[in-house]
């Protein structure tokens, strides 16, 4: 059995430019192939050439899984399939395929038009690209090959997010990408079967929070929103364009009804129709409360929440804007910010986790001032607040999905180093179970046992054992669920393995059937004649064993059941040298085919038996 490896090509310590190898029965699959937010240079993409030095790909890698739209877990597709050459499978679920080209498209934009990127991916290459896509749906056996086989598990995060099970033969893996255990006001709470994979791969970015009540939180969210509004301030939150900004949209909009307050609230143009058209589509991925009202009322069609415009950005007085990306590394959310920033009665929002490298985290950490680049410099002076909205599962929740699959080892990623170490012994210390946590670049092998699955017929299991003094040392019966086997061997064909009775294991293995004859050295009076000897030990066996029949054939043999003994009349009887006036030494001969019966008899003679072979 084939061991197995793991290399992280990125979110190996770190978060984005997720990446990550598996070889699975000698299959190897990659999971993800996103691009790191926090980077311009060749460090955006993962390093290909862990795979291979050149391309194309296609040879090396079996199937690729994308787990979610998000980009720092596809934002590298296209660059990898039309660029480098990989021509495999790729699958994704439904949602993730309709969402992920327009996220790419709206990112390729920023890169190229507005940074000078050219070694980026066109919008022909996102569109190749995303033919190659096979969808899958949830809970569906997908046969990838002969014999490897993915099925996609409900994540949460986001739209469409899944977590997939991989299996080769008897070896077996589930990659959660990002997940959340926790319901939201738009998606249900991530879930997957007691499937017992070999290995857990999680996300594991919020490794030592233990997030308090989500209606803290909102209340937080709320108040801190209320009062920059009361004091005419303006209120920037950077986010995702799906997932975590509807969840806001739909708490901000039931307060403005609520409060009747008639200050704006704004949105990226454009992609509040998207998000609309999306979740409208795939209604059946968000949770009960939404699917219940659907039919009278989309949630997702905001009153209060309008289309925003970059002119808006100078409007003076109070507003609200849901402006992307929601790390603040570019586009309108940047733009924003830029102008924004220098006012302290302004407040800035995140509600989610930030890249190192990008200006999301330099705020975070509280840098006050911040440099763009060569030219522009940020005098950050407006009140910077965090509340996790994030829609990953935080230390608690990575506990109970390894309660809820019970892996037989767990794997980290997509996470800091720091906090993996504590999440990690955390692990060890509640499932006693072995954590890896590799570094981008770091191949770790994960040692498997080899499984032996045995086809036992129901003749095998003959009779519970009856008394565990009565079995010879000699003999080693195998026994299972307090069952004795007996007269079986172990046959393997064609790697599969079976207990057979020892007839049919003659047949299995071609063979002619046959017996062991045993032969013993038996000590004997002197003054005792041969036939004296066996008539005495027929009434020594009735004894012994009272439920048995025991029958004299001849003069020189008995049959206990189905034990034959037999003195033979081609071995003499020997006188002992040392004292030959009192005893002497019998050879005898036995064959039988119930081996605890034999044993038994055997056990009988034994006081008397000083030498035993066989042919």
């Amino acid at each position: 059995m084939c061991d197995i490896k793991v290399v992280p090509l990125g979110a190996g310590q770190d978060v984005g430019r997720s990446c990550i190898i598996v070889t699975l029965g000698g299959k190897n699959i990659m999971l993800d192939c996103g691009m790191h937010m926090g980077y311009n240079d060749e460090r955006k993409f993962p390093d290909f050439t862990y795979i291979a030095k050149t391309g194309p790909y296609t040879p090396h890698i079996d199937c690729l899984i994308i787990s979610h739209f998000h980009l720092d877990h596809c934002g590298a597709l296209p660059y990898f399939t039309e660029m480098c050459g990989y021509d495999g499978p790729i699958y994704m679920t439904h949602p993730t395929k309709a969402i992920c080209p327009i996220l790419l498209e709206d990112f390729r934009k920023i890169q190229v038009e507005r940074k000078g990127d050219s070694d980026f991916f066109t919008s022909q290459n996102i569109k190749d690209c995303m033919k190659k896509v096979i969808p899958v749906n949830l809970h569906q056996c997908v046969q990838v090959d002969d014999e490897l086989e993915i099925k996609a598990y409900y994540a949460g995060h986001v739209l469409g997010a899944a977590m997939f099970y991989c299996r080769v033969g008897e070896q077996s893996f589930v990659y959660t990408g990002d997940y959340n255990m926790t319901p939201d006001r738009h998606l249900g709470a991530a879930w997957i079967d007691k499937c017992r994979p070999d290995l857990l791969i999680t996300e594991s970015t919020y490794a030592t929070t233990i997030r308090d009540s989500k209606r803290c939180r909102e209340m937080d969210f709320l108040k801190k929103v209320h009062e920059t509004i009361l004091k005419g301030g303006k209120v920037l939150i950077p986010v995702f364009a799906l997932g975590r900004a509807q969840e806001l949209c739909i708490l901000l909009e039931t307060f403005w009804d609520r409060m009747n307050i008639k200050a704006p609230i704004y949105f990226s143009m454009g992609l509040t129709e998207k998000a609309n058209h999306y979740y409208k589509l795939f209604i059946t991925w968000t949770n009960q409360k939404i699917r219940n009202t659907f039919v009278q009322r989309n949630l997702f069609d905001f009153k209060h929440i309008k289309a925003f415009d970059r002119s808006y950005i100078d409007n003076p007085g109070p507003m609200v804007v849901f402006a992307t990306p929601g790390m603040l590394h570019a586009g309108l959310s940047l733009q924003i910010f830029k102008k924004w920033a220098p006012d302290e009665n302004n407040t800035l929002i995140m509600p989610g986790y930030c890249v190192i490298g990008t200006v999301g985290h330099k705020v975070l950490s509280g840098q006050k001032k911040i440099e763009l680049d060569k030219k522009t410099t940020v005098d950050v002076k407006l009140s910077v607040q965090y509340l996790s909205f994030s829609a990953h599962a935080d230390a608690s929740g990575i506990m109970q999905l390894i309660r809820q699959c019970e892996p037989k080892n767990v794997m980290l990623v997509h996470g800091e180093g720091s906090k993996m170490e504590f999440l990690k012994s955390q692990i060890n210390k509640e499932f006693s179970l072995d954590c890896y946590m590799p570094a981008n670049g770091q191949s770790i092998t994960i040692p498997m046992q080899p499984k032996v699955v045995i086809d036992m017929s129901k003749g095998m299991l003959k009779r519970k054992q009856a008394n565990a003094e009565s079995q010879s040392k000699r003999h080693r019966l195998i026994k299972v669920n307090n069952e004795v086997l007996v007269d079986g061997l172990l046959v393997m064909k064609n790697m599969e393995a079976k207990l057979v009775e020892s007839h049919m294991a003659a047949h299995e293995l071609n063979l002619d059937d046959h017996q062991l004859r045993f032969t013993s050295s038996v000590k004997i009076e002197s003054s005792e004649t041969l036939d004296e000897f066996f008539s005495n030990l027929k009434l020594d066996l009735e004894e012994c064993f009272t439920t048995n029949s025991v029958q004299k054939l001849s003069a020189h043999s008995l049959a206990v059941d189905s034990v034959l003994l037999k003195y033979h009349s081609s071995a003499a009887v020997e006188s002992n040298n040392k004292d030959s006036s009192s005893v002497k030494h019998l050879l005898i001969s036995w064959k039988f085919e119930d081996d605890v019966l034999g044993s038994r008899v055997l056990d009988f003679l034994m006081p008397s038996t000083e030498t035993t072979e066989f042919d």
